[in-house]
């Protein structure tokens, strides 16, 4: 079988993959948690907050593609199935059932600020290794860290 060639040498090629592997995971678990709190959402901020899950939800959906095929160009197979994800995945997660308002903004607020330290992380390992994953990443960060804030500013009280 013929595979794509990587254009990295090793061991910036295993540094990449490690990178784009674990961001990919991260992004795909974070898509189900925002989901599955997008469905159990209940209180008085449900609208808001069901909508600006939406939000999180295509933002990780479609990094994810895009970080999926930055590992497929650079010849690093990418790993999306449900088993790997399940076992991979460590960000905090909802309890399961219903959820309210306040629980669903202070998760997702934690489980965004936690995929941001772990994608912080993997700049820093990417710089020498491949910096147009790293800017890649840069970019996945900068948004991640928007949409972290704008759950933050919902826990805002006077």
């Amino acid at each position: 079988m013929a595979v794509v060639k990587s254009p990295l040498p090793e061991p910036a090629r295993q540094v990449t993959y490690d990178a784009l592997q674990s961001t990919l995971v991260d992004l795909l678990g974070l898509s189900l948690i925002g989901k599955q709190a997008h469905w159990n959402i209940v209180g008085p901020r449900f609208r808001s907050v069901h909508l600006q899950l939406d939000e999180v939800v295509a933002a990780a959906r479609g990094f994810a593609d895009t970080v999926a095929e930055r590992a497929s160009a650079l010849g690093l197979p990418p790993d999306g199935r449900p088993e790997t994800i399940a076992s991979a995945f460590t960000l905090p997660s909802p309890k399961d059932g219903w959820l309210r308002d306040e629980e669903v903004v202070q998760v997702i607020a934690e489980t965004l600020g936690a995929a941001i330290g772990r994608l912080r992380e993997r700049i820093t390992a990417t710089e020498e290794a491949d910096p147009v994953t790293q800017d890649l990443l840069i970019g996945i960060t900068a948004e991640l860290e928007k949409q972290r804030w704008m759950f933050e500013a919902e826990n805002v009280t006077s």
